[in-house]
């Protein structure tokens, strides 16, 4: 409004002037004169801010378009990005042909190595194992009689009972076992679990763990037969030896493991543990005993 009632004053004092001089004022003209003219707007209200007392008098604008930063970049995780699935090969046994590829979530196969869960569950897997049935003989197992062997006083020895004594030799041991013991200690079942995720993972890491598609039912005709499959594929004791894991007991399989000793060992899945899983130099497991561990050691939304 200010602006306005300005230009209008200007126009008039022009149409003075001109009058007076005897000119005919032009579009033109007004034009020219309109834009010598200095407009000068209040400053707004949030330029005019409150200065310290150490601030110069010096005038400053603040800027009316403010440049807004880009964004900072989203920090990166230190953990490794890992693929949402793991691949295996699934072989024909015992040719040994690739037959197909199988999939599994990350956390079965891929998951971090944690050698803390793995002492523990190897210890737990010792305790539960371990038999405490060592046990000395009472006093009511020693032969004999129960007579004092010679008086309380009077002799110048020290007291003595029957010859069961634990002073004497062939007497009972003083508190010694009595009973089984049982050595036995807890651990959570999620743990334990994670442990049998740790070891496959570490296994597949490694090149360990050959999956194959039949061991229950193929039928090993002797152990001569076996030896010369293990002697085929690196498998033997020269190479630590390997563990053939199946869904269920084959009994020609464990007869030709058993006469050769040392070359490996057949176990089913519900003998297994996790010790067993970490001692030989691989894995041959069958794709329906993989797929039993899957479903019972991993959580409910891994396996969805």
């Amino acid at each position: 409004m200010a602006a306005r009632n300005l230009a209008a004053g200007a126009q008039r004092c022009l149409h003075a002037t001109t009058a007076t001089m005897g000119v005919r004022p032009t579009m033109a003209g007004l034009a020219e004169q309109l834009a010598k003219l200095q407009v000068s707007r209040a400053p707004s209200a949030f330029q005019q801010t409150r200065r310290f007392a150490t601030e110069t008098t010096q005038a400053t604008t603040t800027p009316l378009i403010r440049t807004i930063p880009p964004p900072a970049p989203a920090p990166k995780s230190k953990f490794l990005e890992l693929a949402p699935e793991a691949i295996t090969t699934v072989y024909k046994f015992p040719t040994m042909e690739p037959l197909s590829f199988q999939t599994y979530n990350t956390a079965f196969l891929q998951t971090q190595i944690r050698r803390d869960i793995l002492h523990k569950a190897v210890i737990y897997e010792g305790d539960n194992q371990r038999l405490g049935r060592g046990r000395t003989q009472t006093r009511s197992d020693v032969h004999g009689s129960g007579r004092k062997l010679r008086p309380q006083k009077g002799t110048g020895k020290a007291r003595l009972g029957d010859k069961s004594s634990p002073m004497l030799r062939g007497g009972i041991k003083a508190h010694g076992p009595k009973a089984e013991k049982n050595f036995a200690t807890d651990l959570q079942s999620k743990v334990y679990s994670h442990a049998y995720r740790i070891a496959f993972s570490y296994r597949y890491k490694c090149g360990e763990l050959i999956v194959v598609d039949d061991i229950s039912d193929h039928e090993f005709p002797d152990a001569h037969y076996v030896k010369e499959l293990l002697k085929n594929n690196n498998w033997g004791r020269e190479n630590k030896n390997t563990l053939f894991l199946s869904m269920r007991p084959n009994a020609s399989l464990i007869d030709a493991i058993e006469r050769m000793e040392t070359e490996g060992r057949a176990m089913t899945v519900e003998e297994v543990d996790c010790k067993n899983l970490l001692e030989l130099g691989r894995i041959v497991i069958e794709k329906e005993a993989l797929d039993y561990f899957f479903d019972r050691r991993c959580p409910p939304e891994v396996r969805i």
